[in-house]
């Protein structure tokens, strides 16, 4: 281990001498997405080829049935390797990274860098009706943050790299290299300056450049357009937005209910068993729930809705388009079903894809709604309205409406359907942000008041940690202790002007006593035994918790009360003070450090 750190010590003092920061940065970016790229081929590769084996074999040779079975088999399996193998919890990919940059810096566990790798193939190969972006995400920012923290690098250089760790999956899974950069600078909150968006470009350029090496031209969603947009289809398309904002509002309602539903059950085997029941009912029913759902995407803009519903187990008549749309609309409302199980049961893998899915399905509904009602002349491309439905659904559900816009124009290799991308995206994230006001990703924590958002002083305050400007340096007081006591044993030892009064058997603050408090009395000799601490404190104007206040809300607490110093109370015993001044120098510091 010595020799270790002795070279590591050696690199970086060579480093520092003949590489500048922003060199280091630069050389560090191109790493990150080669990693990121690297991940997402292994994540990739491990699903197909557990989806092949169980769907393309057992479910074509042997039985239908088999579809009930794989998922409670692939959690089991999840389950065994998280409780033996990992011995940890692995967290949904893009939300457990939103908390690493609120709460710890950037900071991520060993374990992340694998954990998803060995957990979410099986899950997903198995049927778990999840997507494997967010734990591409998860796993490159993981990576990155730990090469950060073995280098040494700055709080600031931690959340660029791991933002670069997120466009490099996102550019290496659909090859498409501007809209990961904006899916970074969107959902993390990134400042895009000069200084971020170099580092940026170059780990989407190496991930796509990986992707390319290992999958060639292969694409997740090939298409090319066919159908030109006419000025005449924007009324459908603000329909199609409308359709948008409110799939995702049910997206949301479905997702939390049910994993309300499972938070309140304890054990995680009854857990397993519910979830895996219901969504192996789910898929013995409807089969193109099946994992993430990329074919039935592709064979909906290709036109080939035969082949998502041909396996109904209903046998339906496939000729009558109603009987077709009534399908698709039961394909969209049982998705996040059976997502939201597949979480609930403990399957790990991430929204990303079943929001694409229910939007594609979405799209392709309205537009066969829209041809088969009869009352319109002009018919719409039920291809375009399949791709911009997803964009729609991004747009509301993930709130990123510029990702959305510039994924599916990069997907479809032009810029001819951007019009009404941008018209639908931005009704259905209007429609959306006005109910939910933040992303599935980041609800849980905006409901904490725990979010980095791009409002940079409240990003600050999110990396500004209380504990650090508590000052415990205040001499205390004992409620029994007469006036002169309070002269002699802490006015004259002490340097401040204001004294906690503390229950000598607890530890809780009783109240405080001001100078301005004593100094009318302090040279009153007649009540010196006369005059008791608890005569003279007062109420303080207001008091900072620790277990529960932000710093938001200490600022908020000193603005209200105008005062210069208020006490701080963890698990109802006093720590000490925190004072307006340390508190805005700590702020500005912090403001310093986030601005470079």
């Amino acid at each position: 281990m010595g020799h270790k750190k002795t070279w590591l010590t050696k690199f970086l003092v060579w480093r520092a001498k003949h590489i500048s920061h922003r060199q280091f940065v630069a050389i560090l970016s191109i790493l990150v997405g080669f990693t990121s790229g690297v991940g997402a081929v292994i994540l990739k590769n491990l699903t197909h080829f557990f989806q092949h084996l169980m769907e393309g074999k057992l479910v074509q040779y042997y039985h239908h049935a088999f579809y009930f079975v794989f998922p409670i088999i692939g959690l089991a399996l999840v389950r065994i390797i998280i409780k033996y193998v990992i011995r940890q919890k692995v967290s949904h990919g893009i939300p457990s990274t939103l908390y690493a940059i609120s709460k710890r810096k950037g900071i991520m566990n060993r374990y992340q860098m694998f954990g998803s790798i060995l957990t979410a193939p099986i899950t997903v190969g198995f049927g778990g009706s999840v997507g494997l972006e967010g734990p591409t995400v998860a796993t490159g920012a993981a990576i990155s943050s730990n090469i950060s923290r073995a280098l040494h690098l700055n709080h600031a250089t931690r959340i660029l790299l791991i933002s670069c760790a997120s466009a490099g999956a996102l550019s290496s899974i659909f090859k498409a290299p501007i809209a990961a950069i904006v899916f970074a600078i969107e959902v993390f909150s990134l400042d895009l300056t000069l200084a971020s968006l170099l580092p940026l470009l170059l780990a989407s350029l190496s991930a796509i450049i990986t992707s390319y090496f290992f999958f060639g031209n292969d694409a997740l969603l090939p298409f090319t357009i066919v159908d030109d947009f006419t000025i005449s289809d924007i009324p459908f398309y603000i329909v199609l937005g409308v359709f948008g904002g409110i799939t995702s509002i049910y997206f949301y309602e479905a997702y939390t209910r049910i994993q309300k539903f499972f938070d309140k059950i304890e054990s995680p085997i009854q857990k397993l068993m519910l979830g895996g029941v219901g969504i192996g009912v789910l898929l013995f029913l409807v089969p193109p729930l099946y994992g993430e759902g990329f074919d039935t995407m592709n064979n909906l803009v290709q036109g080939n809705t035969n082949a998502v519903l041909e396996n109904n187990i209903f046998n339906m008549n496939l000729d009558n388009p109603w009987t077709v749309i009534v399908l698709l609309a039961g394909l969209v409302a049982f998705k996040i079903i059976a997502s939201a199980l597949t979480f609930g049961a403990g399957g790990v893998g991430g929204i990303f894809a079943p929001t694409l899915f229910m939007g594609s399905l979405m799209g392709n509904c309205v537009a066969k709604l829209i041809n088969h009602l009869g009352i319109f002349k002009n018919l719409v491309s039920e291809s375009n309205f399949t791709l911009v439905g997803m964009t729609g659904l991004m747009a509301g559900v993930l709130h990123a409406p510029l990702t959305a816009i510039f994924l599916i124009a990069e997907v479809t290799g032009g810029y001819e359907l951007f019009i009404p991308l941008m018209l639908t995206a931005a009704i259905a994230y209007a429609i959306t942000r006005y109910v939910h006001p933040h992303s599935v990703y980041a609800m849980q924590l905006a409901r904490k008041g725990e979010l980095i958002t791009h409002n940079k002083d409240h990003a600050v305050l999110m990396f500004m940690e209380i504990e650090k400007v508590i000052e415990k340096n205040f001499t205390p007081v004992y409620p029994k202790m007469t006036l002169e006591e309070i002269l002699h044993q802490v006015v004259t030892k002490s340097k401040r002007n204001i004294f906690p009064v503390i229950n000598e058997k607890d530890a809780s603050l009783l109240g405080i006593i001001l100078m301005d408090d004593i100094r009318p009395i302090m040279f009153d000799q007649s009540l010196y035994q006369k005059v008791l601490a608890t005569h003279i404190m007062q109420t303080p104007p207001n008091i900072i918790y620790l277990d529960s206040d932000k710093m938001a809300d200490v600022m908020q607490k000193f603005q209200d009360s105008g005062a210069w110093n208020l006490p701080v109370i963890k698990n109802r015993k006093y720590e000490g003070f925190i004072s307006k001044s340390k508190l805005l120098t700590a702020y500005r510091r912090e403001l310093i450090n986030y601005s470079q």
